[in-house]
């Protein structure tokens, strides 16, 4: 893969024939019906625009957002001209109480189902999720999706949120991963045992989530308290649990304070120097920088100016190592049935006539207690 940073400055990267991107991409997670309170779709769909104007051309979105897929449809109907060299990566995340009933008829439904909101002919790539490795059939899917491809309705296949023996897996039954996403931050190492070097091996991509961890490995939260619960969202909650698994808050205003002074360094702030640090591990392609509007459109622009340099690197990786962080491989901890990580998990969020309350954040103290 090639980098190369354009007039506006935005770093692009070249994938593949045909595929180049800017290295951030917004995600949308924070569009999402059940994630986030109601909001203007016409704004949005402008905001969108607003990003793809400044060189962000890469958007992250899913199935499960609910009615995301459908807004990125939406600007690219209002602006075809930007649409063109736009690139989208959905993820088909079958609800847990389909997989042990899966079969071919569904993920083609999936796929087209995503061809439609998008409203195009082919997707850019599809990440394909499995919630339980006890049910077989993960593989499979994965076959009948790169069917799916050579069909044309996908151009490029890909995992999300994997671990190495189930990528090994994946890849041995001859699978071709464009790329894989997962979370990767200077609160959560996990990518670094082994799935770098795995991915590095055969060819596949990494596209990052969590980098500034919800928002909380930023200035905002540097000299504050532990913000009270309940939280604004389900997201906050799982990213205030990698918090504590770095060791706590006191321990994490410490990694805020020496964030800082490196980000004044570069007149800078907190987000910009922990995005810039993942983006410049090996093996990383993308950074997902989660975007609701525009607000922060300037200051994610700045992940582009700054350069860290040795000294920058040596100590940030050294802030990192400092605590162990969450145990295990990728998403091992929120696979596990007595890890509060899973606890928060919704995993039927595709089904029809969905709770409400999927929009409410869970509280901590309440599942520590259900733990005891």
């Amino acid at each position: 893969m090639t980098t190369a940073a354009t007039a506006a400055a935005v770093e692009t990267i070249t994938l593949a024939p045909g595929y180049t991107v800017s290295r951030v991409a917004k995600g949308n997670w924070q569009l999402a019906a059940r994630h986030s309170a109601a909001y203007d779709a016409d704004e949005a769909v402008e905001d969108m625009r607003r990003y793809v104007e400044a060189g962000i051309n890469a958007f992250d979105c899913a199935d499960h957002y609910v009615g995301v897929e459908e807004l990125i449809g939406r600007f690219r109907a209002r602006h075809p001209s930007l649409a063109r060299g736009l690139r989208v990566s959905t993820k088909y995340t079958p609800d847990l109480d389909l997989l042990p009933t899966l079969t071919r008829a569904h993920v083609e439904e999936a796929v087209d189902t995503s061809l439609k909101r998008l409203g195009v002919e082919q997707l850019d790539v599809v990440q394909f999720h499995w919630w339980d490795y006890q049910i077989p059939g993960c593989v499979q899917a994965l076959l009948w999706l790169q069917e799916l491809q050579r069909a044309g309705k996908v151009t490029h296949v890909s995992t999300t949120n994997f671990d190495v023996a189930h990528m090994r897996e994946i890849v041995k039954a001859g699978v071709t991963l464009f790329s894989h996403q997962l979370q990767y931050s200077l609160l959560d190492l996990r990518p670094e045992r082994g799935m770098v070097a795995f991915c590095r091996e055969h060819g596949i991509h990494l596209f990052c989530y969590g980098t500034i961890a919800g928002g909380f490995l930023s200035n905002r939260w540097l000299g504050q308290p532990d913000p009270p619960q309940p939280y604004a969202n389900r997201s906050l909650v799982k990213y205030r649990l990698m918090v504590e698994e770095f060791g706590g808050w006191a321990r994490f205003q410490e990694l805020l304070r020496r964030l800082d002074a490196i980000a004044r360094k570069h007149r800078t702030g907190i987000a910009t120097i922990a995005a810039r640090w993942v983006l410049d591990k090996p093996q990383v392609a993308l950074a997902l920088v989660g975007a609701k509007d525009a607000r922060h459109l300037a200051e994610t622009l700045e992940i582009f100016r700054v350069t860290l340099d040795d000294a920058d690197r040596a100590e940030l990786d050294a802030l990192a190592a400092s605590s162990p962080g969450a145990p295990g491989d990728c998403y091992a901890v929120e696979r596990d049935p007595a890890s509060i990580h899973k606890r928060i998990m919704q995993m039927n969020q595709n089904v029809h006539g969905a709770p409400a309350n999927m929009l409410m954040a869970p509280n901590l103290n309440e599942l520590r207690g259900a733990t005891t």
